[in-house]
């Protein structure tokens, strides 16, 4: 790294208009692909941008979520998950706590649920047209699906979901909200958690929340600050991933030429059409939690010492024209996609499975009910908010 360059300042300024990454993303990957950064909290961190290199620093144990998890470590914003949690822990804690929940995340468990998407979707749909345009796909569709999606699996009340929404939304944000308001709304979500376990232990159900609960009470098979944050995970990540993921596809398409036409007359295209516009997303930042070198190495001729910060940036690495033809345009039928927009190694996203059957389930019904669906309002006016690993957006306005 050269002492004489400006300092970097990460999450870096994103483009005003149009679906491109920042332009810092590119310079790095070419020039410095392991670069120091300063974040928003004033610490400092080491940002990973090649595809290879992205994949090791994830596959390497070397380079710790845990370590991320301890309270001098260095920080991105107001948030952590917490050394408690299933994304804030390492093998073997982090295996134990997988296995507790992964076989209701299989391909096959999955599929098993691609009816019942399938009727939440339409239903959504249905509500959209009766309505008719304009419509806000954020409130109305993205939003709405893998809320009711995870909160069946779960076991979680529907009418609760707006609620639920609201303190995760703050507790996603990167430096909207001070850090009281990020604990506020944790603290809420934890104590909801909390009693609705409570009432799974009087009234067990057919739902992953109460097969968790009988793996805590019955099998000791982990603690209750375990279950208690491994609830809030699941409820919290398994809606807001997945929400942000499919209203940036939305938006790709819609500024992609003939894109919702494209897949209203190819249906057989959704499947490469969801891996190409996961692989895409032009709204990430990070795509993955920071972790902490547990010691020193070397990654790409950077030395990177024990205690340091390392950001591997996976829409830098999905980008890279060293494994991706044209990586910055979207090519539907993409054939060869090895994108980690599910991340790599060990924690690798869980419910990446479901997510792909959301997707795949929303964008083919939505091209084939809404074929001209368009933008209802110029670009310039989308308003955006930042969290931790991606921009999302507040509404998305259409009409058809």
């Amino acid at each position: 790294m050269s002492d004489q360059r400006t300092e970097l300042y990460f999450p870096f300024s994103t483009p005003s208009e149009g679906l491109g990454l920042p332009a810092e993303f590119s310079h790095l990957r070419q020039e410095e692909p392991v670069a120091q950064v300063t974040l928003p909290t004033g610490d400092k961190a080491w940002l990973v941008t090649r595809y290879d290199d992205v994949r090791a620093v994830l596959g390497d144990p070397r380079f710790s979520r845990a370590a991320a998890e301890t309270p001098d470590a260095p920080r991105m914003g107001n948030t952590t998950p917490g050394a408690d949690t299933i994304l804030g822990m390492d093998p073997p804690g982090h295996t134990r706590l997988r296995r507790l929940v992964s076989k209701a995340f299989t391909v096959r468990q999955v599929e098993r649920l691609r009816p019942r998407v399938h009727e939440i979707v339409e239903d959504l749909l249905t509500r959209l047209l009766d309505a008719g345009p304009p419509a806000d796909l954020i409130s109305g569709f993205t939003l709405q699906l893998p809320i009711s999606v995870i909160f069946e699996l779960l076991g979680v009340p529907r009418e609760d979901g707006d609620m639920v929404h609201g303190w995760t939304d703050v507790m996603f944000s990167l430096t909207a909200h001070s850090r009281d308001e990020v604990a506020l709304a944790r603290s809420e979500l934890v104590a909801y958690m909390a009693a609705l376990i409570a009432r799974k232990r009087r009234q067990p159900d057919d739902d992953l929340l109460s097969a968790l609960v009988a793996a805590r009470d019955e099998a000791d098979k982990l603690s209750e600050e375990e279950l208690l944050s491994l609830g809030c995970i699941l409820i919290a990540v398994g809606h807001e991933s997945t929400a942000g993921s499919l209203a940036s596809a939305i938006l790709v398409l819609l500024c992609h030429p003939n894109g919702i036409g494209f897949l209203s007359t190819r249906p057989d295209a959704i499947t490469p059409a969801v891996e190409e516009l996961l692989r895409f997303n032009p709204f990430g930042l990070t795509g993955s939690q920071l972790r902490v070198a547990v010691g020193d190495t070397t990654l790409a001729g950077v030395t990177i010492r024990k205690g340091e910060a390392v950001i591997a940036a996976i829409p830098a690495a999905n980008h890279d024209p060293a494994t991706f033809d044209q990586p910055h345009h979207v090519v539907l039928t993409r054939a060869a996609n090895p994108h980690m927009a599910f991340g790599y190694g060990a924690h690798h996203c869980l419910g990446a499975p479901l997510a792909r059957v959301e997707l795949q389930v929303a964008l083919g019904s939505l091209a084939r009910r809404l074929p001209r669906l368009e933008l209802a309002v110029p670009w310039k006016e989308l308003a955006w908010k930042t969290g931790p690993a991606a921009r999302r957006l507040v509404q998305l306005p259409v009409t058809w």
